[in-house]
């Protein structure tokens, strides 16, 4: 099942809303996440149903689905960022807010509206505060339901709820009308379980999903590909939930390239999804990686197609066999990724022979470890002829000899006397060994 991706416009803070949801559709993008803002319909102006009204026309011209998100920084109070919160004196202001938020979200046909508890202020015993949440909560659902507005509650790190354990306390306390919105970063960044894990158990209740990468301990919502998450498992186990609802990457502080940012970020998640899937059908049928390996280019793109036809492999795991037959038929590329994967002896001897430079960088990795000196001394000579980086030859330092120097000096006295010189770090090398 193809997952529905959209964009968050707090990502597109620099950027007026009709020319964000050009980029956005452009781009390829399913839906919205649309922070209610200043700049991005607000839910205060004195034409905010006139906002409302043209944004519902921008959306449905443009093909895109929406969810309405609530996590302005200033719009109530230009002093006190995200205040006042459920949890402040002044709460009735936040109930009022999220119940604007609905009757918008309602106007737009919207999916979903999402919304979190903010942070205890220290005054207020942790008793009190969850009092508060679910007392303001409850009022929020209530409305939502009579709005038709499904209403996803978002655990941050850092507030009163911050983790999956804490929405379930908060639900036992408002009920089952409450629904889950997932911020697949936040998985990774404090959740005692896996961020897999995290999807699956998070799966029954979500309406709504924003992604984005980061690192464990740190809330910091970083690019893909930058922090520590794996993907496309995780997309896997998103799609395995039944969740049908956007999933939105959520870039705040990269407005800044936000048409850059978004552009990378969907062929990512696109790439992310492919393998996952690519990576489920080989768990249930190794023998799939005869068909998946040479689909790999366009599954994933060309800059990561060498890394997940890797991955396929160790995933399938074939044997010595299977693996010759995959080297014997497939192209270059096929051939590179079997020796950086599951690379045989014979198979390194056979790149060894080519005059594919990719093929003999391929071949001197960690498969050259089982050559008998002499052919990984000719292995190692040849790279040099062929102008390769020294660098990527495994157990170099470890295996470098007298005998491989010997060859080193013949080849630079034929260069010389040529009138051509030898690479600096092959150089380098011979000048160690004598």
């Amino acid at each position: 099942m193809s997952l529905r991706f959209g964009y968050g416009t707090n990502g597109f803070a620099n950027h007026r809303l009709a020319d964000a949801l050009d980029v956005i559709a452009e781009l390829g993008y399913t839906g919205v996440a649309l922070t209610l803002d200043h700049a991005h319909v607000d839910p205060y102006a004195i034409d905010v149903k006139d906002q409302v009204a043209r944004t519902a026309r921008l959306l449905a011209e443009r093909e895109l689905a929406v969810v309405v998100e609530t996590g302005a920084r200033y719009l109530l109070d230009p002093r006190r960022k995200h205040a006042p919160t459920f949890l402040h004196e002044d709460a009735p202001r936040r109930v009022d807010f999220l119940k604007r938020a609905v009757d918008i979200a309602a106007e737009l046909n919207a999916e979903a509206v999402s919304f979190w508890a903010g942070v205890r202020p220290a005054h207020v015993s942790a008793d009190v505060a969850w009092q508060l949440l679910a007392e303001g909560c409850a009022e929020v659902v209530a409305y939502a339901a009579e709005r038709g507005v499904a209403p996803g509650f978002e655990p941050e790190p850092g507030m009163l709820v911050e983790t999956l354990a804490d929405w379930q306390r908060l639900r036992d306390l408002v009920g089952e009308q409450l629904k889950l919105t997932l911020d697949i970063g936040h998985c990774c960044a404090n959740e005692p379980v896996g961020v897999e894990e995290c999807v699956r158990i998070a799966g029954p209740h979500l309406v709504n999903v924003q992604i984005d990468d980061m690192r464990r301990g740190v809330h910091e919502h970083l690019e893909f590909g930058t922090g520590e998450i794996d993907f496309p498992p995780v997309l896997r186990a998103l799609a395995d939930t039944g969740y049908t609802g956007l999933v939105a990457v959520e870039l705040p502080r990269h407005s800044h390239a936000a048409p850059e940012v978004a552009a990378r970020s969907l062929t990512f998640l696109r790439a992310a999804q492919w393998l996952g899937d690519a990576l489920d059908k080989i768990a249930r049928d190794p023998a799939a990686i005869a068909t998946l390996l040479p689909a790999a280019r366009r599954g994933v793109g060309r800059a990561a197609a060498e890394d997940a036809r890797v991955r396929l492999l160790h995933a399938a795991a074939p044997g010595a066999d299977a693996a010759a037959e995959l080297y014997r038929y497939g192209d270059n590329d096929e051939k590179r990724a079997v020796l950086l994967a599951c690379p045989a002896p014979d198979l390194v001897r056979d790149a060894l022979r080519s005059n594919d430079t990719r093929l003999v960088a391929a071949a001197l990795g960690p498969g050259a470890r089982d050559l008998p000196a002499a052919e990984w001394r000719q292995g190692v000579l040849k790279s040099v002829f062929m102008g390769l980086p020294l660098s990527g030859v495994d157990g170099l330092a470890e295996r470098a000899d007298t005998e491989l120097g010997r060859m080193l000096a013949a080849l630079r006295h034929e260069r010389e006397a040529a009138g051509r010189t030898m690479p600096a770090d092959a150089v380098e090398l011979l000048e160690r060994l004598h």
